[in-house]
């Protein structure tokens, strides 16, 4: 039995030697990614947005490389394939689910970063409070989708105006 141990200890033992080197190789690239994303004026002003990190903000420049090929704002969600299909024959006019052109991997971090804004975020947002709004009555999931749209909208307006993002002020509640 103690023949098993020292043999399975043997093959194990360079397994975990592997994963903790990984381990430290992420932990390094992860600074790295910080510092470059610091660094950079437009993810500076895309990290202002709560659940927007450094991967978020370098993946979408990436991802947009030239803000100016855009015609508006809204073109930046149909590239990504955050806009609903739309169906339409005569007199049928039906929208469906988002389109998923564009970046895939782009889209799910939109999503992520939407779900974080909605989720986690406790600061008071217009957009935050129009997702959770949203939720109660569609869904969260599909609150996420819709948010990570007008995030890809925002972003894309922020890198083109050089701003912050805005949360606004939460609503004053009114006595009678």
């Amino acid at each position: 039995m103690l023949a098993d141990a020292s043999e399975l200890r043997g093959a194990i033992e360079p397994l975990l030697e592997a994963r903790n080197m990984m381990r430290a190789k992420k932990v390094t690239l992860d600074r790295q990614l910080s510092q470059v994303a610091r660094k950079d004026d437009v993810c500076k002003h895309l990290m202002t947005v709560s659940g927007v990190g450094p991967i978020v903000s370098l993946s979408f420049k990436a991802t947009i490389d030239d803000p100016s090929r855009f015609k508006d704002s809204k073109a930046v969600a149909a590239h990504l394939g955050l806009t609903p299909r739309v169906y339409q024959s005569g007199e049928i006019d039906r929208s469906g689910n988002i389109s998923k052109c564009g970046d895939k991997m782009m889209r799910h971090a939109l999503y992520e970063a939407a779900n974080s804004h909605l989720r986690i975020s406790k600061k008071w947002s217009v957009l935050r409070a129009w997702g959770v709004k949203l939720a109660k009555r569609i869904g969260a999931k599909k609150a996420c989708v819709a948010v990570a749209r007008k995030l890809a909208i925002i972003m894309h307006r922020m890198w083109v105006d050089g701003r912050d993002f805005q949360f606004g002020h939460p609503p004053v509640a009114r006595s009678a």
